[in-house]
């Protein structure tokens, strides 16, 4: 009998399409929605890691450029109100509405400097937004992929014991396909879920640490027009 169970195991194809290929309907689709879910996620990662490094590239740059001794109204004119990079734009906000606080007759308006910040909040607001972007999802994969891959080994393991009951026969080289086919559903789910889960955290945290170094970019070009206002 053993010889014989070995020979039928032998026999079976446990490759991941063969896997893939024996499943169910309902148990296919959980999976290539995993498998979809993994893709999007990656594919979010990738584009946060690039976007990340870029704007801490330009944000080490704009330091460099408004800490180098260079008069405020020159290197806003160099930038313009509406310029690409983070930072600039962060900047630019205040700028401008600095510009636009100033009377004919070179007075101030008065309440500039709480236009000027709030002009600066919705700017760092706006950043934050964009580079938070896509972050949802990953934490939305991360959660729920292991119950979905879950429900499909649930599914398959149902429809292996009914398969098991109608030929009524348990032997090992039977049941195993089908526990097999429907473990991989829970093996996808996880697949997709850690990395979601360990770059949301990551990423998360890269955005902080940007929206960060804008609020405090703010508060010190606040501060800076503050003493031009009070003179």
């Amino acid at each position: 009998m053993e010889t014989e169970t070995l020979a039928i195991a032998q026999h079976v194809d446990f490759s991941m399409w063969a896997l893939f290929a024996r499943a169910t309907l309902t148990v296919k689709l959980v999976m290539l929605l995993l498998i979809a879910a993994s893709f999007w996620s990656w594919s979010i990662i990738i584009q946060k890691i690039i976007t990340y490094r870029s704007a801490r590239s330009e944000a080490t740059k704009f330091d460099r450029s408004f800490w180098s001794g260079e008069p405020l109204d020159e290197f806003y004119e160099q930038i313009g109100p509406d310029p690409s990079g983070r930072a600039h734009r962060v900047f630019a906000a205040g700028m401008t509405e600095w510009r636009r606080s100033h009377r004919e007759d070179g007075q101030m308006i008065a309440g500039a400097q709480a236009r000027i910040d709030r002009s600066m909040d919705v700017a760092i607001a706006k950043e934050a937004e964009g580079l938070q972007a896509g972050l949802p999802v990953l934490a939305t994969v991360g959660s729920t992929a292991p119950f979905v891959g879950l429900f499909g080994t649930v599914w398959g393991i149902m429809h292996a014991f009914i398969g098991i009951a109608e030929s009524q026969n348990t032997n090992l080289a039977v049941v195993a396909p089908g526990i097999a086919e429907a473990l991989l559903a829970t093996g996808l789910g996880l697949l997709a879920a850690i990395p979601a889960v360990i770059f949301y955290n990551k990423l998360s945290t890269d955005a902080d640490r940007l929206v960060g170094n804008y609020e405090a970019f703010a508060d010190e070009f606040s501060t800076i027009l503050s003493r031009q206002l009070d003179a």
